[in-house]
């Protein structure tokens, strides 16, 4: 029973290293996620900034992550469909379509929600 306590645990420590050697990977090799990460980062300091609450956090946190995500998810897809079928096919390009189009949409709607929760604040400001 103790050795197979230590080959849990060690397999769970081994996992974790796997996600931190794909976040590095993504970072690292990934424009989209850069730009994610910026657009990431502009917005938690604009909580500061404009002091958000802590529900305002939540949302704003989870939506990063869907968006971080969904361009990870959206990188893995496009990468194995290269890797299945490197020269151009059209069913390949809409798989990858498809795929880019659900970040996307992840995208569109942190940035409506993004809005709700910044332009009363600006507003607020200008008037």
């Amino acid at each position: 029973m103790n050795n197979t306590k230590k080959g849990f645990i060690r397999t769970r420590i081994k996992s974790v290293t796997y996600v931190f050697k794909g976040i590095q990977i993504l970072i690292k090799t990934e424009d989209s996620i850069k730009v994610q990460c910026c657009v990431g980062l502009l917005v938690i300091i604009l909580g500061f900034i404009f002091n958000i609450s802590i529900t305002e956090w939540m949302i704003q946190l989870s939506l990063i992550a869907l968006v971080l995500v969904a361009e990870s998810l959206n990188t893995a897809i496009e990468k194995v469909a290269n890797f299945i079928h490197p020269d151009f096919h059209t069913k390949i390009g809409t798989i990858k379509d498809v795929s880019a189009g659900a970040a996307g949409f992840a995208a569109i709607f942190a940035v409506i929600i993004g809005s709700l929760i910044y332009i009363p604040k600006i507003y607020y400001i200008f008037s």
